[in-house]
């Protein structure tokens, strides 16, 4: 927050007899009182009797400022300026113009020429540093709040620019010291609670995150974005209908396109995919290139079956700082130009199984002629340089010459894919022969009697609706009973640690010690007869070799799944077997077993 130099300091300079003094002192205590209206008059006369009246010019500029005419009070303070070069406050004043106006550059040099005729001066170092963080600087914009602090330690304000700076630098405990003396100079600072919350919320003190934030709620209950951040927070941790119930605050108190999608995907979360519509075309309404609305609007459409729609939406879904990431400079991005006798750079976006999924789509380039590249993230070399119609596969920046590059979500959208013409054609994907040999030595013949099943039961912890995606492992337990089965543990990261009390069945066969690679896990995989998974992709993975796979999906299950299907026409060989209630898995497990007895795959 940058901090104004208000009028209570200002003495009028006339000789306090006269009549121009009388007005000009009137009209600073309005304008200290926040009575507007009633200071603008008094300005305005004083101005008129001595329109070179530097000290009416300069405060009259704050009350424009305050009132949101930018421009306006950029030419009243620059005319103060240009009569009086010596006032550091107006100075000061004049940078916090320039940067509501947008012109960051012009802010520093006014803060600068402050702060050279005052050195001491904490409100300009004040609004130098929120300049400097502004344009990423942290570490510079830090040093000047100190200092501002070291004048002035009362500055609330300065408190909590101080912790947000060290909280975008993710020193998180520095920065909640910062709030806590925000908080002791003025308990009832909203702000500093709610910024608390943010910085107990990125230590996943989630308790306390919570708390500091209905606490910033209770001092001010129309603050949109701690309601925002609230909901945010316990949607993530599971509890979508109060996420709902703090982003319908949110948005009655500002309707704005973030809080609009923020509502929309909360409803989505629920299953109320009709009323999530709605408010996503609101919020293009209001932003037609908002990314998020995009997104949101086109992952609705695509799990209805709406391919046309949905890839057209999903074409918009770029944040511009996304794109930026993964776009190759000086080469034009394909939109389904002829590709005959031309190189193309499809380059992999999102997750690993994103990227498992719509690999697919090299052997469709090649066949419409081109030479394809492929840049992927490292650990799925090389497993996928072994992909029909991929030319070269690598990681990192590039380092060839190409007439075009696509991200790999954006082919289906340039090629018109619908239900209908999915490519599923499987395997596209080939783990090692010598690989597949060494591991089938290494399982034995020990269960040639018992169906091989791999089992993955938990992903990412950091994906956001993985509390209900994701199943802990004692609530398979049911499957470990089925005699025909022998188990093969596919599972990484820290859900792993479950199989040290999970049933011998499950412990009996685990080798995930040695999947150091996915090429390592593809060559297990095609030693087995069956997968069972949560959604993760381990279970693209397998479907992509061509293994039968069944996937298990809560009842808000992502947008590649459809609605109400237990077959996916991207994998012709994978079962799904649905939630009916959210985070309800003893159903489906259930059917999993029966299956597994009957012998199905």
């Amino acid at each position: 927050m940058e901090h104004p130099s208000h009028p209570d300091s200002a003495r009028a300079k006339a000789p306090p007899s006269t009549y121009l003094a009388s007005l000009i002192n009137a009209a600073l205590e309005a304008h200290q009182a926040g009575r507007f209206n009633d200071a603008e008059p008094f300005y305005r006369e004083a101005l008129a009797l001595d329109p070179a009246h530097a000290e009416a010019l300069h405060y009259f500029g704050v009350l424009q400022h305050q009132r949101g005419d930018h421009v306006f009070a950029a030419e009243l303070m620059s005319e103060a300026l240009k009569l009086d070069r010596t006032d550091a406050v107006c100075w000061s004043n004049r940078g916090l113009v320039a940067a509501a106006l947008g012109h960051p550059q012009e802010a520093m040099i006014c803060y600068d020429q402050a702060l050279q005729l005052e050195p001491d001066f904490a409100d300009a170092r004040n609004n130098f540093g929120v300049a400097l963080q502004a344009q990423g600087a942290f570490d510079e914009a830090i040093g000047q709040y100190r200092l501002a602090l070291a004048v002035n330690p009362s500055l609330v304000d300065t408190h909590l620019n101080l912790g947000t700076a060290l909280n975008k630098l993710g020193r998180y405990d520095e920065a909640l010291v910062c709030y806590q003396h925000a908080m002791a100079l003025d308990p009832h600072s909203a702000e500093a609670h709610f910024n608390a919350g943010n910085a107990y919320n990125a230590q996943g003190e989630h308790v306390a995150a919570i708390a500091s934030f209905e606490r910033a709620l209770a001092l001010r209950g129309d603050y949109a974005e701690a309601h925002i951040n609230l909901g945010s927070l316990i949607g993530k941790l599971g509890d979508y209908a109060g996420a709902e119930s703090q982003y319908r605050h949110a948005v009655a108190l500002k309707p704005n396109p973030t809080n609009l999608v923020c509502l929309a995907g909360s409803l989505g979360a629920q299953g109320r995919l009709d009323e999530e519509e709605g408010f996503y075309r609101h919020a293009l309404a209001l932003d037609p290139h908002y990314a998020d609305a995009h997104q949101g609007l086109a992952w609705l459409l695509l799990k209805r079956g709406d391919y046309k729609q949905g890839w057209a939406e999903y074409a918009m879904r770029w944040r511009k700082t996304d794109y930026e990431a993964i776009a190759i400079p000086d080469v034009a991005e394909w939109h389904g130009e002829p590709l005959d006798g031309r190189r193309l750079l499809l380059v992999g976006e999102q997750g690993f199984g994103d990227h498992f999924q719509f690999l697919r789509y090299a052997r469709v380039l090649e066949q419409l002629g081109a030479t394809v590249d492929l840049c992927v993230r490292k650990p799925m070399l090389p497993l996928v340089e072994r992909i029909p119609g991929v030319h070269r596969a690598f990681s990192g920046k590039p380092d060839g010459e190409y007439d075009f590059w696509v991200p790999m979500m954006s082919v289906p959208s340039c090629i018109g894919t619908d239900l209908s013409t999915i490519p599923a054609e499987v395997p596209y994907l080939f783990a090692d022969k010598a690989n597949i040999k060494a591991w089938r030595k290494r399982i034995g013949a020990g269960t040639k009697s018992k169906r091989k099943v791999g089992l993955v039961w938990a992903g990412s912890p950091t994906f956001g609706n993985d509390r209900y995606r994701s199943i802990a492992l004692t609530d398979l337990s049911a499957l470990s009973k089925v005699e025909t089965v022998a188990w093969y543990a596919l599972q990484k990261g820290p859900a792993h640690a479950q199989l040290a009390n999970a049933p011998e069945a499950f412990r009996a066969h685990d080798f995930t010690a040695d999947l150091n690679s996915f090429d390592d896990t593809a060559a297990l995989i095609m030693n087995l007869d069956l997968v069972i998974a949560v959604d993760t992709g381990v279970a693209h993975l397998a479907a992509a070799l061509g293994k039968p796979v069944w996937v298990l999906l809560p009842s808000n299950s992502d947008w590649r799944w459809l609605e109400d299907r237990s077959d996916s026409p991207w994998y012709p060989a994978m079962k799904l077997f649905r939630q009916t209630r959210l985070g309800d898995w003893a159903p489906v497990v259930k059917r999993v077993s029966e299956e597994l007895r009957d012998g199905g795959l």
